[in-house]
């Protein structure tokens, strides 16, 4: 599997167990803007270099008000629940004179054996209530999804609900690490044998 690279935020949410199984992991800090310039700097190396992506797999951390804490859920779905233009007449998470990908990105499901739910990525830890429908809440999935789709990389996704996205997120989510990094090395060796 060395066309997959696997796309996460940080080193503490794999704790070593992915690159112990093998996999090639760029860690891209938080937040929409780390994630796209990171992945989009990484593809275009490896382009360059004669050996290009052919997946990316993004795991990583999330909360969600649908799906129970310690829960993997595939997500297949993309929404940007932080984009607001409303006033300029633009639908909640649409983002302004670009048509072509509408308000929410698509991709073909990657993991049937998981439940499946909508991501809204922000830029924000998110504890409160927000405009668009949206299981899973995380702060990267949008942002590398539609690098994928802008490169022609298949992308994959999956996360480990750490929290309830409600007032005790903070504690709930260090304490999820392990479970979360358990997880991730496990979905990855399945799928290396698949």
């Amino acid at each position: 599997m060395r066309d997959v690279l696997v796309v996460m935020a940080l080193a503490e949410e794999e704790q070593g167990l992915l690159s112990a199984a093998g996999a090639l992991v760029l860690f891209t800090g938080v937040g929409k803007v780390n994630a796209a310039l990171h992945l989009m700097r990484h593809l275009t190396a490896q382009r360059l270099a004669g050996t290009p992506v052919r997946q990316v797999l993004n795991v990583g951390t999330a909360g969600s008000r649908r799906f129970a804490t310690g829960s993997l859920v595939g997500c297949h779905r993309f929404v940007q629940r932080d984009m607001d233009v409303s006033p300029l007449g633009f639908a909640q998470g649409t983002t302004p004179f670009e048509a072509q990908w509408g308000s929410e990105l698509v991709f073909e499901p990657a993991f049937a054996r998981l439940p499946q739910g909508v991501c809204g990525t922000g830029d924000s830890f998110d504890t409160g209530t927000h405009a668009l429908h949206c299981d899973v809440l995380d702060m990267e999935a949008y942002a590398l999804a539609k690098v994928c789709l802008h490169e022609g990389v298949d992308f994959a996704c999956a996360k480990y609900i750490s929290d309830g996205a409600d007032h005790s997120s903070a504690t709930d989510w260090s304490a999820a690490l392990p479970g979360a990094a358990a997880a991730f090395a496990s979905l990855y060796r399945q799928l290396a044998h698949d």
